[in-house]
């Protein structure tokens, strides 16, 4: 069911387009939200985070890629763009290559990936996207055409995003390739030796890479991905903390609670206590 043009009732979504402005708060309260990977295209705005590079003019075009399951949410609130939003059951299932790229284009920092579009590449995807957003509107057409075109629109973010990643300097490359190995592995393996070595380079040359292309050491980075997990876990599963301990490959809930702590500066229990909080509060903002 597209579940078009009408107040969105998620449950029974595969898919969710609409104009930022336009976003009611039906949608962004919605339980069911946290199901779907969302793609929030702001157009001619200046950016939701922070920027390490303040040479050049900030107000652009920026995608974000908000992987299901996040931890924080994203602000809409005035702002200019779009918002395509789609549960993973809307893509096929054989074509795994393009799955796993998509994947990791969403999931290549962890919480949510974002990339500023220059002209030529905001000009491709407006074409392709004016098309989707057509078909999307159509409520007596079948999901066929609007399933295709989604997939022409993220395979031209793939590409984009690919092509930031890699085409800048031997760096950003090995920057991209440490996120996927991590993404990976980080429950099984903890160590920057491990990641290094795939990479064919020193943990010292590693981390000097890291620390000048995120300001993070490998060890710093591999905590984070265990916290962001431990985050989505307390927030969205019906696991216990003892249980989320387990299943980060924690020995005991005290270790993981210290851990917990020593990262966040609060409890997994106070952690637990305030997102309940948050989400009654119904704030969505990205912090």
């Amino acid at each position: 069911m597209l579940n078009a043009p009408t107040e969105p009732l998620l449950e029974k979504s595969l898919i969710y387009i609409r104009n930022l402005g336009n976003c009611p708060p039906s949608y962004l309260n919605d339980p069911g939200r946290k199901d779907f990977f969302e793609v929030v295209w702001l157009k001619n705005e200046n950016p939701l985070h922070a920027l390490k590079d303040t040479d050049f003019e900030s107000k652009g075009d920026w995608i974000y890629l908000i992987p299901p399951y996040r931890v924080h949410q994203l602000n809409k609130a005035g702002k200019n763009g779009e918002l395509i939003s789609f549960r993973r059951a809307i893509l096929e299932d054989g074509d795994k290559e393009f799955l796993l790229d998509l994947f990791k284009i969403f999931n290549v920092q962890g919480e949510f990936s974002c990339l500023r579009l220059n002209e030529e590449e905001a000009s491709g995807l407006s074409g392709i996207y004016k098309l989707l957003e057509k078909e999307y509107q159509q409520q007596d057409n079948g999901i066929i055409i609007v399933k295709a075109l989604l997939k022409v629109f993220l395979l031209k973010l793939i590409q984009v995003k690919e092509q930031q990643f890699t085409v800048h300097d031997i760096h950003q490359k090995r920057v991209y390739e440490f996120l996927m190995l991590l993404e990976s592995n980080y429950r099984q393996i903890r160590n920057t030796d491990f990641y290094a070595g795939k990479l064919g380079i020193s943990s010292k040359r590693l981390n000097q890479i890291l620390k000048e292309k995120l300001d993070k050491t490998g060890m710093q980075l591999i905590h984070d991905r265990m916290i962001l997990e431990a985050k989505r876990h307390i927030i969205h599963s019906d696991l216990t903390i003892k249980e989320i301990a387990y299943d980060l490959g924690f020995s005991d809930r005290p270790y993981f609670s210290r851990f917990f702590k020593k990262q966040t500066g609060q409890t997994p229990e106070g952690f637990q206590k305030e997102a309940k909080e948050h989400i009654k509060s119904k704030f969505n903002t990205l912090v």
